[in-house]
Order: structure tokens, then C-alpha cells, then sequence
């Protein structure tokens, strides 16, 4: 059985296909849910639903808190660029921009992550085959989307700053997560201990903002389909999903791991598939084909 380096990285491209799988699919969701759930409503009860999913998890392996300033500090700053402000941005944008140009604007983090970790992370350096990657999964999506979707650029552009802006934020999530101390806190902390951590951060930060912005009766608003949504992605794109983000951030770096916004749009057209019977077509596949060549090219050594 191979488990050399290459077999390695591949193991790690699983995951973040299985991320993107799962990140992939809240687009939609959230689609549905801001029709009747205020923006900053649904930033904090999806929190809550994570923070409710990731407790008990914690309890049965056994996890803890990290107890050291340096990790809440990390922390307060992953629940504002990581959950309350991103969340808040994609969902208010996503109420004038279509999905296939949000895919687009999603697809700056992957170079502003990479600038960001050559001068915040060790060991993650800006390289010309991370270069090349990040070439060939941008020209991935764009074959994926269609260049006319780029033609909508500068419409209703408030909200496409917003959505541009949520993907800034996950860029410094991503490089801010990789200082996070893994354990050395003196408490045992675990990587679900880090998790629940962050989310009770995002949590404190967003429940009151909510409050303040939307009022508290907002969530009685919210009809059924709202909700369901909003369960849904607070148990899985949130809750569940932050295990595997921890996991690619720490073990391969941000760089690695911000390939996932590439990958996000070529599932969008995969869950159509399942879901609505919608075809699959060779351009979807090329731009699959496009993005993974892409991930190769940035981690070669």
C-alpha cells in the first residue's frame, strides 16, 4: 500500500473534494432561506445550530477548550473574518448576485489567500507553481460558469464587493487559522476543542448583532422552507464541515485548502445533477478536470 508523500496529498484532495461537496451545497440553501431569515438572523442561527451539533461531539471524544489567551484571542478574530462578517456578506450579496458570478467573485480567495500565508505562515510560501495552480483553477471556473457571466461585473456592485469581501475574509480565516496553537495550550485542547471554540466566538459575536440589526421577533419571520434550510446549514456546512477545515488548514496550510473555492462552483453543477436531473456536461467535467491539475500543479515540490 502506497502512503508516500503523493498518496498523501491525494488523501488530502479527497477531503477537500468532500468540503467542497458539502460547502458546494449551502449556496442554494442560503438562497432560500434569505427570503423569509434576515442576513445577519441566519449568521446567528446557524452559529447556534453549530455550536449545538459540535457540543456533544466534543463531549464524547473527549475534548477541551483550549485555556490559553493566545487561541481565544485567534479565536474572537476567526468568529468576525471566518463566521459573523464573510456569513453576513455572501448572504446580504447573494440577494442581487447570481450564483454563477458569486462562483467568480468566490474565486479571488485562493490567490489572496496565498499572498496572505507567504508573509503570515511559515512553511507556505508564494511559489510559481502556486501560480500556475491558481492559474489553471481560476480558468477552470471561468470554462465551468462561462466568460458571459463576466459580463455582469459592476451591475449591482455594492453587493458584488460584498461577496468579493466575504471571499477576502475567508483568505484571512485561512491564514489566521494556521497560527492557531494546536494543542500546546496546556489544557489538552483538541482540534474539535478548537472548533467549538470558534464557534461559540462567532456566536457571542453575532447573536447581539443580530439582535441589534434585525430585532429579536426576526426569526419568527422566517416560514418553514427558512428554516429547514437554515437547519441544514447549521448542522452540515457549518457544524460538521469546520472538523475537515480544521484538519486541511493544519496539516497542509491555507494554500492547500483554498482550492475548495474553485471547487465549490463544479458542485454547484454536480448537486443540480442529483437533485434536479440536470445534465452533466463535458464543459463541467473539463473544469473539474482543470481545477484538480490546478491543486497538483500548487503542491508540487
Amino acid at each position: 500500500m502506497n502512503t508516500g508523500p503523493q498518496a498523501k496529498l491525494w488523501h488530502d484532495v479527497l477531503w477537500l473534494i468532500a468540503l467542497a461537496a458539502i460547502w458546494g451545497s449551502s449556496f442554494s440553501a442560503i438562497k432560500v432561506a434569505i427570503h423569509t431569515m434576515p442576513p445577519m438572523t441566519l449568521v446567528a442561527t446557524r452559529t447556534l445550530i453549530a455550536v449545538a451539533v459540535l457540543l456533544p461531539i466534543m463531549a464524547v471524544q473527549n475534548g477541551r477548550l483550549p485555556r490559553d489567551p493566545k487561541s481565544w484571542l485567534i479565536g474572537f478574530a476567526l468568529g468576525v473574518f471566518g463566521i459573523a462578517l464573510p456569513f453576513f456578506l455572501i448572504g446580504w450579496g447573494e440577494q442581487r448576485v447570481d450564483s454563477s458570478l458569486a462562483a467568480i467573485l468566490m474565486s479571488i480567495m485562493p490567490l489572496s489567500t496565498m499572498v496572505l500565508a507567504h508573509f503570515f505562515n511559515e512553511g507556505d510560501r508564494f511559489t510559481r507553481a502556486k501560480l500556475i495552480g491558481v492559474v489553471f483553477g481560476f480558468a477552470g471556473v471561468v470554462i465551468l460558469i462561462g466568460p458571459e457571466a463576466l459580463k455582469g461585473l459592476g451591475g449591482a456592485l455594492i453587493y458584488q464587493l460584498a461577496v468579493a469581501g466575504g471571499a477576502f475574509c475567508y483568505a484571512i480565516n485561512a491564514v489566521l487559522t494556521r497560527n492557531l496553537p494546536s494543542g500546546g495550550g496546556g489544557g489538552g485542547d483538541s482540534r474539535i476543542g478548537r472548533g467549538v471554540m470558534v464557534m461559540l466566538c462567532g456566536a457571542i459575536i453575532s447573536v447581539p448583532l443580530a439582535l441589534i440589526m434585525d430585532g429579536p421577533m426576526a426569526v419568527m419571520g422566517a416560514d418553514a422552507n427558512a428554516w429547514w434550510a437554515t437547519l441544514y446549514i447549521g448542522v452540515l456546512p457549518t457544524g460538521l464541515a469546520t472538523m475537515i477545515y480544521f484538519r486541511l488548514v493544519e496539516v497542509r496550510g491555507a494554500s492547500f485548502f483554498s482550492f475548495v473555492n474553485y471547487l465549490n462552483p463544479v458542485f454547484g453543477v454536480l448537486w443540480g445533477a442529483l437533485l434536479l436531473a440536470e445534465v452533466i456536461s463535458l464543459q463541467a467535467m473539463a473544469a473539474l478536470g482543470l481545477i484538480l491539475l490546478g491543486v497538483a500543479m500548487a503542491n508540487r515540490k
